[in-house]
């Protein structure tokens, strides 16, 4: 008998597969009431372990409560941002049918009231392409579109720390616990380069050696590849 399979073993659980605590604890969703009018002003910017961006300290000015948000490119301490205002300012939220075609918006909500889940990542915006009754068409940053409801809500600007990424890495180490930290694995190798013990795959062939389909009812130590697929292989041209 192998070796379990890398998904087995981090469907266990174990602390090796765990994220670190309070990863992922700052919530940066604005407030899910989308009539109430709020105006906020910036307090303070801080890193959060779970997110690639900076994240804005906002004071609220109708209850004197405390927020976070998505910082965006060019916003500073002190700055006024509008929730559910028709006011075009950095960092302000305001719904998809009222922002104009070609002004670059983040963390736009899939759904109206979910507070933002699209187009969250450092230096990634989005622009709105149509609008077409109560829809509009997004464009993101992998260039897709997406058509969403007009009532769904967006930042203006674009997510700062646009260039985390430029600068080298330099040691395996540093994306160790970069990677450790967001909850990811890494590093990943294929199941070509492993022992048969390790992998269905395996076995100094650098490739599969056998069909990459696989039966849904094949034992958890098989279920690798092309699960239940409907056809595999290149799709003939014309």
């Amino acid at each position: 008998m192998g070796k379990r399979l890398k998904q087995q073993r981090r469907g266990k659980g174990s602390n090796v597969y765990s994220k670190l605590p309070n990863t992922f604890d700052v919530n940066v969703k604005y407030n899910s009431n989308r009539e109430v009018k709020i105006t906020g002003e910036v307090t303070d910017f801080f890193n959060s372990t779970g997110h690639t961006s900076p994240i804005m300290s906002v004071m609220y000015d109708n209850d004197f409560s405390k927020g976070t948000l998505l910082a965006p490119e060019g916003i500073k301490i002190g700055d006024k941002i509008h929730i559910n205002e028709k006011v075009y300012s950095l960092g302000s939220v305001m719904k998809l049918s009222e922002i104009p075609e070609g002004i670059p918006i983040y963390n736009v909500e899939y759904r109206p009231g979910d507070g933002g889940k699209i187009i969250r990542a450092a230096g990634t915006s989005g622009y709105i392409s149509a609008h077409i009754g109560n829809t509009v068409t997004i464009q993101l940053p992998s260039k897709q579109s997406m058509v969403l409801s007009g009532e769904c809500r967006a930042q203006l600007g674009v997510v700062s720390a646009g260039g985390f990424l430029e600068q080298p890495l330099v040691k395996a180490g540093k994306n160790h616990y970069i990677k450790h930290a967001l909850n990811r694995t890494w590093p990943t190798n294929r199941g070509v380069k492993m022992s048969p013990v390790d992998h269905p795959f395996g076995g100094k062939q650098h490739h599969k050696g056998k069909s990459s389909m696989t039966s849904r009812n094949a034992p958890p130590g098989r279920k690798v590849g092309h699960i239940a697929a409907r056809r595999i292989g290149r799709k003939k041209s014309g």
